[in-house]
């Protein structure tokens, strides 16, 4: 039986009202201290429609925040902030996960008190990130993680889980993507180490099962997402056989029972930032895959659809659109016409760009 974008959907314990997921958006609005504000929980709260959100990536340790106005969940106000977000989406009849990260290599280290950023192995990623200043600044070379602290991180991750579920949230996803922490050690471009979390590719999964059994265990396992992103190449990351090797995380972790796992790939035959030579695999983790299987990557209705009535994955997560769209459901649903979101506000701070942009019965 092929469902639609609309249909409804089981996800853990969870009745969703349609398969039309708000993809996780990094958007920069929480401030030094990474405290989500009345602003945010706005944002959230008018894309409630969305049969999941997924919030934007949120950092579970110090060492691991370095992105400008990325919000954390490692203090007791962080927490407080996102009690109200997740109180808000739920008195709008709405669900939400908060996407748990690390950011690894990709932290400058005046983001983190002059320490060193931590990865797999001292390997720098490629290109730049804001420094405090805006000023695009070449990322360092990191410190090779020691056990003791692949220990801690792997603790914080836990803990992280539990604060979220403490703040009201349905769930988390675990962002295992993108080139961040537990990416730097999956991918063979990035993990050259000797120990027992390197060299073979289930060396190189260690760490991320360490993780996601670390989190269910604290949680529980239909409360927890896992997120890749296989093929992309964003600052550089690579990896010598990703279908062998998500192949093989995509096997074990299906055996877990989780709420889901979430895959970024861009559609075939677009472009944008994070697009390699690499051929997509995610129709081959589908098939290794029991549980509901998320896609994600510069999709539109129709070509999201149809990997609804293929077979392909079983709900679908937009990004840009619900950007400019709060009420995308609604517009999918009535085919009204999308409005274009301003990329020069996507992490700018304040209201414009991020709360402006209008519903449907405003326009």
């Amino acid at each position: 039986m092929s469902h639609t974008l609309f249909s409804p959907i089981k996800l853990g314990k969870y009745q969703l009202k349609n398969r039309i997921f708000m993809a996780p958006m990094t958007r920069a609005r929480c401030g030094k201290q990474g405290i989500p504000t009345d602003l945010v929980v706005q944002y959230y709260k008018q894309r409630a429609t969305a049969g999941l959100i997924i919030t934007e990536a949120t950092a579970v340790d110090p060492r691991g925040d370095g992105w400008p106005g990325a919000p954390g969940i490692y203090t007791d106000e962080q927490e407080a902030g996102w009690e109200k977000v997740a109180k808000a989406v739920h008195h709008e009849g709405g669900h939400i996960f908060m996407q748990i990260f690390h950011m690894g290599p990709a932290v400058l280290s005046e983001y983190i008190a002059g320490q060193k950023p931590i990865a797999a192995s001292p390997i720098a990623a490629k290109g730049e990130i804001p420094n405090s200043s805006g000023i695009p600044t070449a990322f360092e070379t990191p410190e090779a993680m020691t056990v003791s602290q692949i220990k801690h991180a792997v603790n914080a991750f836990a803990t992280a889980a539990k604060r979220a579920i403490t703040a009201g949230f349905d769930g988390v996803e675990v962002h295992a993507g993108n080139s961040f922490l537990i990416d730097s050690f999956l991918r063979d471009g990035t993990n050259k180490r000797d120990d027992a979390y390197g060299g073979s590719i289930e060396n190189r999964c260690r760490f991320l099962f360490e993780v996601v059994n670390a989190v269910t265990k604290e949680i529980g396992a239909d409360k927890v997402g896992v997120r890749f992103s296989p093929t992309n190449a964003i600052f550089g990351i690579s990896d010598s056989d990703p279908a062998a090797l998500f192949t093989y995380a995509t096997k074990h972790l299906s055996i877990l029972d989780l709420a889901y796992l979430h895959i970024l790939e861009p559609a075939n035959g677009t472009e944008n930032f994070m697009t390699s030579s690499v051929p997509n695999i995610a129709p081959l983790l589908k098939k290794e895959y029991s549980g509901l299987f998320i896609l994600n990557g510069a999709l539109n209705q129709e070509n999201g659809q149809s990997h609804l009535t293929t077979g392909t994955a079983d709900a679908i997560a937009f990004g840009m659109p619900f950007i400019a769209n709060p009420d995308l459901v609604f517009r999918y649903q009535h085919r009204t016409e999308l409005a274009s979101p301003d990329q020069e506000t996507f992490y700018t701070d304040g209201e414009e760009g991020y709360t402006t942009y209008k519903n449907h019965h405003d326009l």
